[in-house]
């Protein structure tokens, strides 16, 4: 089993299951409990979605509304044509609070329209780097940065500490006595460089069944 070598530029990326696979054999070897989240999933999810502008817009939708809101949020904004910086800037705040954004949003969306990310540049940078120009765009927080990593960018050793689920999800499977707050989780996930973007797969995965066993709630 070949593990990822660290060098500078983004090191390991995931591309198939095979890389899935893995990570998650590697991750038992470091400690046995996650072969008991493996082995109550159905499978570790690949994740992996599109680059670009439109993938962080609606990361920027998305925040603290339900699935369904943003759901339809989007739709109207595909609709009306506003998934392109573009489009964005022209349409402005009112034509983007028509199509259901609120004045916030609407600021955070032109505002990453404005930033003129090379989104092909991100490519080849270190993990750090990435987080550190997208969160210096207004609207885009760690955990957006770092799940457009793991999941838009297939960064192997990116994790969100910051994620709810994750959080219960560790306290589960690894009995805790709470939820791990975001620093002392980052820590704890320390230990499963480099597949950290793997162990937050599984555990994402094991939180669903955790949640339909306990009647966790979110």
């Amino acid at each position: 089993m070949t593990q990822p070598t660290h060098q500078p530029g983004p090191g390991r990326i995931i591309t198939g299951p095979g890389c899935i696979e893995e990570g998650v054999e590697w991750l038992i070897t470091r400690d046995d409990r996650f072969a008991t989240a493996r082995d109550a999933v159905d499978a570790v999810p690949l994740r992996r979605r599109p680059e670009g502008f439109e993938q962080l817009l609606w990361a920027i939708v998305s925040q603290q509304v339900s699935t369904a809101s943003a759901a339809a949020i989007q739709a109207r904004l595909t609709a009306a044509g506003l998934n392109t910086p573009e489009a964005v800037l022209a349409a402005g705040d009112a034509g983007l609070r028509t199509a259901g954004l609120s004045r916030q949003k609407a600021r955070y969306a032109q505002a990453l329209a404005q930033a003129d990310i090379d989104y092909d540049a991100l490519r080849d940078l270190p993990d750090d780097a990435v987080i550190a120009m997208l969160t210096a765009v207004p609207g885009i927080g760690r955990w957006t940065a770092e799940i457009y990593a793991m999941f838009s960018l297939g960064r192997a050793d990116v994790f969100a500490p910051g994620d709810l689920a994750l959080q219960e999800a560790a306290r589960v499977l690894f009995t805790l006595d709470a939820r791990p707050r975001e620093a002392a989780f980052r820590r704890m996930a320390g230990a499963w460089s480099p597949w950290r973007g793997v162990a937050a797969r599984l555990l994402w995965a094991y939180y669903r069944v955790a949640k339909r066993r306990e009647g966790i709630a979110s």
